[in-house]
Parts: structure tokens; C-alpha cells; sequence
């Protein structure tokens, strides 16, 4: 291994003897990972985030930038080539100024610890981010970042003001020392294309004191193929104060006989009474009542929506690390016509199949349909009725890596099943949803006519506008990965 003359006062340094030390969120990456990274450093201040780049340029290595660990594909913490990573878990201060309503939030900080931190300082604010809640905010936000304010108020990134990057050259730039080029390209084009976050500057929003959530299950003899038929008419035209997931997933009714329960999960700016008046003028089907639905805090509802039980403390946001990892192959869809019944029947036996698999289907409209897809690098806004994840999961005892080649091709064999009913030319991703199978550069290599395929698919006609601003900012692609963006500059490879 190469000595490495890494001079950083006082950051963490160390050579990983074993790859299984990685910290990662999904353990399937590091089964079959091939290589371990040269070294790791873990920064405890700015400046060891700028001596990284500086001193992997002088050795050749690439650097992976980790805040939370949940890139879907392990490309924050792995690579086939020469590698470092810079894990920035330790920068995670939230420094927020209620008399502006605006925060300044690291990059290593978790969506859970943002959400616990404004809660301290007031009742009626909150943020659009995820439901995970140990998301980091450096990744979840550049990727677009969205949660269930997302109809009400878009994504994170619109809701972003400023922020702090390490360019190519070390240096730290904000708004306007970057220009609006570069702030615009890492609204939603993934940062790690242009340089590494350090923190953003964010912009609270206003919620009630009170606020309802529900969760009505509902299997295929009870109407749910008929309730998810109508729930893709109605969940994007609802008041932008009301947000209803659909999930499906198949479950064994007794007997070893197998069926699908979909779960439809709302969360409504408001109080009970308005909601269950609202609901049976726009979604009577559903029968939604008043003893379905539990009022809490803004913050009490990210616990509900995190997956905890109902009266878990809040103090669990405070969390960094997922409490249960299983190993998974996840792939989007974005929706931009209703699937018929006969799709969704179509869907269902694929489910049953696969057996260990969850579906989610979140919603658009309302702030989203508003939002001009040029805006920020996030493309995927009006049109949308739906955006859809294909969570293919399995453990250890399945067969551990030996399992994941079935599973994978499991998963692969329901996207395909999709594709008469999902977006086309091209068909839609998110990159937040990391998938390698769209398309990808393997071993370094720089082939631009293979990144237009994956970016068309995450970034539609902003990734034209993306490759201009990397050749602006990065123009000999020290930040690069299997997927990211290219400098327009570079000719295509034949």
C-alpha cells in the first residue's frame, strides 16, 4: 500500500486494514466491493476537506465524499480505481437564526438531527427533506431532497439560499464567490460532480402547531387494486397541506396463501376534523374516519414518517446510524399517466414473486407542478403524477452475496415489467435513487457519450447545461465517479 504524506493537523487519518470497517448503509455494496480506499479522513474542521483534495491531487487518487452513507450503489465509498474518502460526519453543526428563519446546516448532519434542532427553537417551523432520518444532508440535499412537505413546499433544494463548496483547487466558495452557474448546477445535480459540500444555508418553513397523520391499510380482497387505481387520480391534486404515500408489498394471508397490502400513509398541515371533511369530499374510497388519524407536533409526525412507533421520543432523530440494515437493489420510476388496473395486476404478481420487495409511490402537484423543471439541475417537476421506488431487499441468511445476483435480476425483471407504464424518451430516474444499471463510466473512464444516457435519465435537458458548468468549475473532472457529470469539453469516446 502507498505511503501516504497526508499533512492535516489534527483530522483523522488511517488506513482501512479491512473493508468491512466502512461504514455503509447497504451492506450488498461492500460483499462484493473489490478494492478498499487507500486511506480515510474523517475532517474535523474545513480545512481538512480542502488538504484532501489538494493532497489526493499530488498522489492521483480520487476522492469519495461521504456525509450520510446512503448513496443506493456505495459510489460515496467505494471505487475500482485508486481511492480515498472523505467522510464529513464529524462536520454536522446546525446553526440556526430564528429572526431570519434561516439556517446554516453541515454537510454530515442528518436530516433527523435538523429537524430535533428547530424543533428546540420553535414550534411552527419546519424543513422539506426526507422521511429517513439519518439522511446526510450534504448528499440528500444535492440530489434534490424530498420528503412529505414536498407537494406544500417543494423540495429542499428550493428552499435553499446559499452554500459553502470545496471547488477542485481547495478552494471554499459560497453563493457568490461560485457564481449562480455553480449554485444552480448543485441544486439538484448532485454535488459530487463539482466539488464537496461543506454546508448550505436553508430556508425554514411555516407549519401549524398541531398537525395529522394516518396510515390505512387495505389488501387486494378489501378494493386495494380499485383504491390504488383511484389514489394516482386523486394524491396529486389534493390540497398542497395533504400528502398520502402508496406503498405495496406482498404479505402471506394465512395459509402460506399470498396477497398484497398496500398501505396509504397521509400527512395534512392541519388539524383531524378539517382533514376527514377534506378526505371524504376528495377521496371517499379510502373511508378514512376520524379514529384512523393522530394529531402531534410537527416534529412528533418526522418519527411517524421515520418508520418509529407511535409515542417514541423525539430524542431518536438525534440517531445517525439506521437501526436495522438489510442488503437491497433499489430503481425509480417517474409516472407521468395513470397505471391501469390491469398494470397494476401486473405489478402485484411480480411483488408475490419476488416476495421480499416494497414498492413507494409519492406523490407530485401542487408546489411541484409549479416549479419550472430549468429552475434548478432537478428536471423531474411538472407531468409527474408520481415517482416510484423498487426496494428489492433480502438478508445474509438468504444467501448473502449469493443471493444477490437472483435478486438484482428479480429486480431488473420488474422494471421491465414497468416500462409500458413509466415515463419514456428517456425513461426518468432519481439520483438520489442511485442505480447503475441505467448507465455508467467504469474504472475512471471519461465517456461522454455514455453519461449523456444516465443524465438524460436523472437530469432530462438540464444535463446539457450541467456539463457546461463542470467544465466551468472542473474542467479536468478531478471530481468524477461511475455517474457523475462530465465537462462538456471532453469528446466523446468512440
Amino acid at each position: 500500500m502507498k505511503t501516504l504524506n497526508f499533512t492535516i493537523p489534527t483530522a483523522s487519518i488511517f488506513v482501512l486494514l479491512s473493508i468491512s470497517l466502512l461504514r455503509a448503509n447497504n451492506p450488498r455494496i461492500l460483499l462484493s466491493a473489490t478494492s478498499a480506499p487507500q486511506a480515510i479522513i474523517t475532517a474535523l474542521h474545513p480545512s481538512h476537506a480542502q488538504a484532501t483534495v489538494v493532497c489526493a491531487k499530488r498522489h492521483g487518487f480520487q476522492v469519495r465524499i461521504r456525509s450520510g452513507g446512503h448513496d443506493f450503489e456505495g459510489l460515496s465509498y467505494t471505487s475500482d480505481v485508486p481511492f480515498v474518502i472523505l467522510d464529513l460526519f464529524n462536520l454536522r453543526s446546525i446553526d440556526i437564526d430564528m429572526a431570519s428563519e434561516t439556517a446554516w446546516v453541515q454537510a454530515g448532519a442528518t436530516t433527523g438531527q435538523l429537524y430535533y434542532r428547530i424543533a428546540e427553537k420553535s414550534k411552527v417551523h419546519g424543513f422539506p427533506a426526507g422521511t429517513c432520518t439519518t439522511l446526510g444532508i450534504g448528499g440528500h440535499f444535492s440530489g434534490g431532497g424530498y420528503g412529505f412537505l414536498m407537494r406544500k413546499y417543494g423540495l429542499s433544494i428550493d428552499n435553499v439560499i446559499d452554500a459553502q463548496l470545496i471547488d477542485a483547487n481547495g478552494r471554499i466558495l459560497n453563493r457568490e464567490s461560485m457564481g449562480e452557474d455553480v449554485f444552480w448546477a448543485i441544486k439538484g445535480g448532485g454535488t459530487t460532480s463539482f466539488g464537496i459540500i461543506l454546508s448550505w444555508r436553508i430556508k425554514l418553513v411555516r407549519v401549524p402547531p398541531r398537525v395529522t397523520v394516518f396510515t390505512l391499510q387495505r389488501t387486494l380482497d378489501q378494493g386495494a387494486t380499485e383504491l390504488a387505481y383511484r389514489w394516482q387520480q386523486v394524491a396529486p391534486t389534493l390540497p398542497k397541506d395533504l400528502f398520502i404515500r402508496l406503498q405495496s408489498e406482498p404479505i402471506n394471508n394465512g395459509s402460506n396463501n399470498k396477497t398484497i397490502r398496500v398501505s396509504f400513509t397521509g400527512h395534512f398541515l392541519g388539524q383531524t376534523d378539517r382533514l376527514v371533511r377534506l378526505m371524504n369530499v376528495n377521496f371517499p374510497e379510502l373511508g378514512l374516519e376520524v379514529s384512523n388519524c393522530l394529531e402531534m407536533s410537527w416534529v412528533e409526525s418526522t418519527v411517524y414518517w421515520g418508520g418509529f412507533s407511535n409515542g417514541t421520543s423525539i430524542d431518536v432523530l438525534l440517531n445517525s446510524v439506521p437501526a436495522n440494515q438489510v442488503l437491497y437493489k433499489t430503481k425509480s420510476d417517474y409516472y407521468k399517466a395513470v397505471i391501469p388496473e390491469q398494470g397494476l395486476e401486473k405489478l402485484w404478481e411480480e411483488l408475490m414473486d419476488i416476495g421480499n420487495i416494497i414498492v413507494q409511490m409519492n406523490p407530485y402537484g401542487g408546489r411541484m407542478e409549479e416549479i419550472s423543471e430549468s429552475e434548478t439541475a432537478f428536471a423531474h417537476r411538472g407531468g409527474n403524477l408520481f415517482k416510484a421506488q423498487y426496494t428489492v431487499h433480502w438478508t445474509e441468511s438468504d444467501g448473502g452475496i449469493g443471493a444477490e445476483g437472483r435478486y438484482v435480476n428479480l429486480s431488473r425483471r420488474l422494471y421491465s415489467t414497468m416500462a409500458p407504464y413509466a415515463s419514456s424518451n428517456p425513461r426518468e430516474a432519481f439520483v438520489n435513487y442511485r442505480d447503475l444499471d441505467i448507465g455508467s463510466n467504469e474504472r475512471g473512464e471519461t465517456g461522454f457519450d455514455v453519461a449523456k444516457v444516465y443524465g438524460a435519465k436523472y437530469f432530462r435537458n438540464n444535463f446539457i447545461r450541467l456539463a457546461g458548468v463542470k467544465a466551468m468549475v472542473d474542467p479536468q473532472n478531478f471530481f468524477k465517479n461511475e455517474q457523475s457529470i462530465l465537462p462538456l469539453t471532453i469528446p466523446p469516446v468512440h
